[in-house]
């Protein structure tokens, strides 16, 4: 058995989760509706405020725990949502948003641009703190990603885009002798 999949998940109060066909969820909170269609064989109940997941075989050990952690994710992100900080460091950098995208000045020849995707607000503040946030973790986790992409920080003088969180192990630059 699944050590991560036999744990029993407790539905918040306000959460609705209904189950369609076998193995279509939706999830419903205050602060959206998520759907997912697991794999067959994987089975979701609901009893009261108890959520579970089984298995119909050892054929499907792979996505037992899978299954379980993608519904807990699904419950937490309609009652809280996810929300992921960037920090954007260099001289002229910095990064805007004009309706459903992100205008990224990096210090190329042009800004970057990057289409927020459906189900993610982007948020900018003092034109160097860029705040993801959404209710899908998935969603959310990539959109930030693809945009510390354009321009990760770089351990020598530190420019770039960073996680807030994270720690840029910086190195020594050439010496001249």
């Amino acid at each position: 058995m699944s050590r991560i999949g036999k744990q029993p998940i407790t539905v918040p109060a306000g959460v609705t989760i209904t189950i369609a066909n076998g193995n279509e969820v939706t999830v419903k909170g205050p602060k959206g509706e998520l759907s997912r269609v697991f794999q067959k064989g994987i089975e979701v109940t609901v009893d009261g405020a108890i959520a579970t997941v089984t298995r119909a075989n050892d054929s499907l050990k792979n996505f037992h725990g899978l299954s379980r952690t993608l519904l807990k994710n699904m419950i937490e992100g309609v009652t809280a949502g996810y929300v992921k900080e960037l920090v954007i460091e260099g001289t002229g950098f910095k990064a805007a948003v004009q309706g459903n995208k992100a205008i990224l000045t990096l210090g190329f020849a042009s800004p970057k641009e990057y289409t927020i995707p459906e189900g993610c607000v982007v948020t900018v503040t003092a034109d160097v703190n860029v705040k993801v946030e959404g209710i899908d973790k998935q969603v959310v986790g990539e959109a930030a990603a693809r945009i510390r992409s354009y321009y990760p920080a770089e351990p020598y003088k530190g420019k770039g885009i960073r996680y807030k969180d994270e720690k840029i192990r910086r190195k020594e630059g050439k010496t001249v002798a």
